[in-house]
């Protein structure tokens, strides 16, 4: 690709500032008010019920102009024509893939897709109902009990979406005389969960345990119940927390510790069972374990694995499980059979590990700005700028690379990025033909 010269680079960081500018400004509440003030009473009402008025609607379309402005085709919403793992198939032609979560390359394993097959055979495409009052099945209580005995715990309960599973939790276990401390990078999930509480939120510096231990000294007096929520694997950096010095804080402040395990489970520690082999400590010295069913178990959904009074609570009285139909069996046995074939083929981890340090070391050699990433599955290539980051994603997919950018606002203009997902099936032939691709079109 032929250099830009330097007006047509200085035209398109105007462009690229002209837009965060106006996406700026479509966020700010004040400009509303404003707005309501200087409007009629009829303007003021049918800006109230036009879609395309609302403030979301209007930084979406501030965003596409701005692509098409600086003509950057839309890298979201390819669609897949077939199982997602190392490869896949978009537009009819085969692509590396680092854009999914099939860490272990389960999902479409032919062990896993029989199970699902056979339990749809036997419990049809929906268990009809909440399992509380006529949709349990014997595969939920096999599933549950497997995750159970996988962390050491008492009990486990699944829920039919990750991101529920931890709106409903936290929603449901904390209120307003509560507090709940999250490192600043948690997931929008555990976000939403703490605003459903109640409780007063306040954020800790990123995997900071000096500033986590501050927050703690200052406000446990003032409040009955305190939460600390990390991941156990930031899927925006791929870096982790310090558990045991996490458990340490917890005890002393006599609080309760939530490990979210969607990105570690399956990937750390030598079988891959998380963050805790990874440390070497028992399960039971976290309070709420957390994880989901879409990444290396090839499903959908999510988990709560903890003492056995915290998963009755959560099974009887927890919004997002008692009102919603329960887990399909459909999902819930791959699940299982993804459990149990990770018990017996802990080479999947090995190779994941391999191939993940394989592609941070040759990114890095290359001078490429790997962020925190401590190389287990998740590596992000630093771009600078969102612009910059879709135009590279565009122009990899164009050689048969499918990569997703992640741009302001979802992270801060400077941070933007490709995160590349790594899988155990992916070969290291695939990770050089991708960074030396990458090299040839950096600007």
């Amino acid at each position: 690709m032929k250099r830009k010269n330097l007006s047509e680079q200085l035209k398109q960081k105007l462009i690229e500032r002209s837009v965060q500018r106006k996406l700026e400004s479509a966020q700010d509440e004040s400009q509303g008010l404003l707005e309501k003030l200087t409007l009629s009473g009829s303007q003021r009402r049918s800006r109230f019920v036009d879609f395309t008025r609302h403030p979301a609607h209007q930084q979406i379309s501030i965003m596409r102009e701005g692509a098409q402005r600086l003509g950057v085709k839309d890298p979201f919403f390819r669609v897949h024509e077939g199982c997602a793992g190392a490869t896949t198939r978009i537009d009819g032609r085969e692509c590396i893939n680092f854009a999914s979560y099939n860490y272990l390359g389960l999902s479409g394993d032919p062990r896993v897709n029989q199970a699902a097959i056979e339990a749809v055979e036997r419990y049809g495409t929906s268990v009809s109902a909440s399992r509380m009052v006529a949709g349990e099945r014997p595969i939920h209580q096999a599933l549950e009990r497997e995750i159970a005995d996988t962390y050491g715990v008492d009990d486990a309960v699944a829920f039919v979406s990750g991101h529920a599973t931890n709106v409903s939790s936290i929603g449901f276990l904390m209120g307003p005389k509560d507090l709940i401390v999250h490192d600043e990078y948690i997931h929008n999930s555990s976000v939403v969960g703490a605003q459903l509480a109640g409780s007063k939120r306040i954020a800790f510096r990123h995997n900071d345990m000096r500033s986590l231990a501050d927050i703690l000294e200052a406000q446990r007096p003032h409040f009955e119940r305190v939460l600390i929520i990390v991941e156990g694997l930031y899927s925006m950096d791929g870096d982790f927390p310090d558990l045991p010095e996490l458990v340490s804080l917890k005890n002393r402040y006599d609080a309760w510790l939530m490990v979210d395990e969607a990105h570690s489970f399956g990937v750390m520690g030598s079988t891959g069972m998380g963050l805790r082999e990874h440390f070497g400590l028992p399960g039971h010295v976290v309070d709420i374990w957390m994880g989901t069913f879409s990444k290396s178990l090839s499903g959908c959904g999510g988990y709560i694995a903890g003492c056995q009074a915290l998963i009755d609570m959560l099974k009887t009285l927890s919004p997002g499980f008692l009102y919603s139909v329960g887990l399909p069996a459909q999902v819930a046995a791959p699940v299982l059979t993804s459990l149990q074939i990770l018990r017996q083929e802990p080479e999947r981890i090995v190779k994941l590990k391999l191939v993940s340090d394989y592609f941070l070391d040759k990114a890095k050699s290359k001078g490429f700005d790997t962020g925190h990433s401590l190389g287990w599955a998740v590596v992000p290539i630093l771009t600078g700028s969102s612009l910059k980051a879709g135009q590279l994603s565009v122009e990899l997919f164009d050689r048969g690379i499918n990569v997703q950018p992640i741009l302001y606002p979802a992270v801060p203009e400077k941070s933007a990025r490709l995160r590349f997902f790594l899988s155990s099936q992916h070969s290291y032939e695939q990770i050089d033909y991708t960074l030396n691709n990458l090299s040839k079109i950096w600007q």
